[in-house]
């Protein structure tokens, strides 16, 4: 099984440099159809998430210089929203949280489906209240379901705060670093966290991690947003038949 995982982290890590996410949204479906119940593969998820972003934020780290302002806003809100996430993983249901999951899922799909790849006019200033706020509940429900918070927080990025698409996967992969932390430390005091195998999958992942940002940072950005949304699909209908 740790050469699974391992695989498990580079394949996760990949993906997750190359599309600007935390890597949960792959990998809690490929460890449920491993063989792990959902708790479990939201905590390996998590721990995976704290390597990842923090590796892959450094790397990003001048794609997002013109947004670290609201970036640490939305991070520190991710912060203290995933620090929920024990409470909740512990009182809510497996399959609850697998449903949660899935509607988040459609709605990503759609809301990058409609949104430009690309803008031209510069993002504008921003209540940093609502940017706190934006943080906070997407943290909390991130955590709980075992993703960073990228897929989420990418398309409100997207559709509400007008970034292009690749600026707004950076800056997810950032939120990332602040939610999955809090996720790490809430589920571990909450006596949820797989340790070995979280640190297995997380340290295989770095890998993964470098080369997927080399090859996004050479991707088209319309052709970008294709694959964004292909792999979003290959993943709710993976949740789907899991689920149902």
């Amino acid at each position: 099984m740790i050469f699974e995982l391992a695989a498990f982290g580079i394949i996760t890590g990949f993906l997750s440099g190359f599309f600007g996410i935390g890597g949960g949204m792959i990998l809690v479906p490929m460890l449920l159809l491993a063989g792990f119940v959902m708790k479990q593969a939201i905590a390996i998820s998590i721990m995976q998430m704290v390597f990842s972003s923090v590796y892959g934020s450094f790397l990003n780290s001048k794609k997002v210089t013109n947004v670290i302002k609201d970036g640490l806003i939305i991070g520190i809100g991710g912060f203290v929203g995933g620090l929920q996430s024990g409470f909740i993983v512990t009182n809510v249901s497996n399959e609850t949280l697998q449903y949660v999951f899935i509607a988040i899922l459609v709605y990503a799909i759609i809301k990058i489906f409609i949104s430009p790849a690309q803008r031209d006019e510069p993002s504008k200033s921003h209540n940093k209240f609502i940017l706190f706020l934006i943080g906070f509940f997407t943290g909390m429900v991130a955590m709980s379901i075992g993703v960073g918070g990228s897929i989420i927080l990418t398309p409100i990025l997207l559709g509400f705060m007008r970034y292009d698409l690749k600026a707004a996967t950076a800056l997810g992969l950032f939120f990332v670093m602040f939610s999955s932390i809090a996720g790490f430390t809430s589920l571990s005091l909450n006596g949820h966290m797989m340790y070995l195998e979280g640190a297995t999958v997380g340290i295989a992942s770095l890998i993964g991690v470098y080369f997927g940002i080399k090859v996004k940072n050479n991707v088209h950005s319309n052709s970008y947003k294709k694959y964004i949304l292909l792999l979003n699909s290959i993943i709710l209908i993976t949740m789907i038949y899991k689920t149902f």
